[in-house]
């Protein structure tokens, strides 16, 4: 009886709870779904830039520690190129002519560039054919126009000498002095490139604000003010975006060297990129040539950090 009482006083099992019904997944907005598109859009030339850009990069670094010529298999050498590269007189003079080369090319560049878009900007007459005939190089085969300038200083029946003629000049053989072969060369680099500079330069000409130069206007600024204290400023990040093309075309300059000089006269044109052609394809030294790539590569991503260190950004005053 007693085991009987205590079944009948115990108190009933509380119901089991329902079961939950899973959370909702959350809907995936525009925004993610725009992202996603556009990933998918990139992704081909995503896959093209790690195959033919990221690929070559990773082995050009491999290979810049080993001594490789193509036939055989890479052996790893350490750092023996790089000291190698030390004691080479010729690859030192290319790092010294390509700082010159680029010291004059670039500044000019921009300077004639700058000063053809500011003409260009001020409604110049037939400024379409003026800005066709000056952007024309910049979209012409490199090797097409050191060919023309070829013809130009030829010693003989060149342009340059045939007009320093009629002034009872003599000229030099323009290419084959080593006193004339750099400013030669300089001279049909800043021809040809100073049109994607003018380009640049006008197109943000175009955007820049015109009623702080109407308040300029009324405040009595003059032009050369406005200039300085207007133009300038507003132009930091274009100036930004020519500088540091300019300083990577000019470092990576080789057409116009092999078609002109070769190198010469007696190294005294040779380029970093000429050497590095040599390296890998005369003497196929390819694990050296890859370490004078890194050495360019350092030289290049060093300028552009203390260029953009100068400027102090790519923004331009509001």
């Amino acid at each position: 009886m007693g085991a009987v009482s205590v079944l009948k006083t115990r108190p009933p099992a509380p119901p089991a709870d329902p079961p939950r019904p899973a959370p909702a997944r959350p809907r995936r907005g525009p925004g993610a779904r725009r992202r996603r598109a556009g990933l998918l859009m990139v992704a081909p030339a995503l896959l093209h830039a790690a195959l033919w850009i990221g690929v070559p990069v990773v082995a050009a670094v491999f290979l810049a520690f080993t001594s490789y010529d193509v036939l055989s298999a890479p052996r790893f050498v350490g750092l023996d190129n790089f000291r190698d590269m030390l004691d080479d007189a010729v690859f030192r003079k290319s790092i010294l002519n390509t700082v010159i080369y680029t010291f004059f090319t670039v500044p000019f560049g921009m300077v004639l560039g700058l000063l053809l878009a500011l003409a260009l900007d001020k409604g110049l007459r037939a400024r379409g054919v003026f800005r066709t005939a000056i952007f024309l190089p910049q979209v012409t085969a490199t090797v097409a126009i050191a060919l023309v300038w070829l013809w130009i200083y030829n010693p003989r029946n060149g342009l340059f000498n045939t007009l320093l003629a009629l002034f009872g000049i003599e000229g030099p053989a323009w290419l084959a002095s080593t006193s004339w072969a750099m400013p030669s060369v300089i001279l049909v680099g800043i021809w040809q490139g100073i049109g994607m500079k003018m380009l640049i330069y006008l197109a943000a000409l175009q955007n820049l604000p015109k009623d702080l130069y109407e308040a300029a206007s009324v405040d009595g600024a003059s032009p050369v003010r406005q200039f300085f204290s207007l133009t300038l400023p507003l132009l930091k990040p274009a100036t930004f975006f020519v500088l540091i093309t300019s300083l990577i075309s000019a470092f990576q300059s080789f057409d116009q060297i092999y078609i002109l000089t070769d190198g010469g006269p007696a190294g005294s044109t040779t380029m970093m990129t000429y050497e590095i052609y040599k390296s890998a394809f005369r003497e196929f030294r390819v694990g050296y040539a890859c370490a004078q790539s890194l050495v360019l590569f350092v030289l290049l991503m060093g300028f552009t950090l203390v260029n953009r260190r100068i400027m102090g950004g790519t923004r331009g005053h509001d």
